[in-house]
């Protein structure tokens, strides 16, 4: 599922080496490179606190903000379909790791009234053994 999304060159900083902006499966990640070094930035898609768009005429801002105050991922010089492209990823990979795992069958244990799967034999919540169920 990854996409890249380049900058445009007409846009300041970008004449010669534009910014690619990648969403993959887990990351968002910012590359630039200049003429001796190439800097590369990552957020990780848990860790993607909000996503800012600021449209111009013809081209946008994007500012991906981090939680825990890493320094967040900022690109001018993409058009506004790239830039609505990238929030829409980012909200749709976010929401599909919200959907947390299917933890089977449970019961409730008699002795402390927390839940625990079927098959458990000891609870992990007040560690007594559980009866068995049939």
């Amino acid at each position: 599922m990854t996409e890249r999304f380049k900058a445009s060159r007409f846009t300041q900083g970008n004449h010669l080496f534009p910014t690619w902006i990648e969403v993959t499966e887990t990351a968002v990640v910012r590359r630039k490179r200049s003429w001796f070094t190439r800097n590369e930035m990552s957020i990780h898609l848990q860790r993607v606190a909000s996503v800012h768009i600021e449209t111009g005429v013809l081209w946008s801002d994007i500012r991906i903000e981090s939680t825990g105050g890493d320094q967040d991922i900022q690109s001018h010089g993409h058009t506004k379909r790239d830039a609505r492209r990238i929030k829409e990823l980012i909200e749709a990979a976010q929401t599909q790791h919200l959907k947390g795992p299917d933890e089977g069958p449970t019961r409730t244990c008699p002795f402390c009234a927390e839940t625990v799967k079927t098959a458990a034999v000891v609870c992990r919540f007040c560690g007594r053994d559980l009866p068995k169920n049939e």
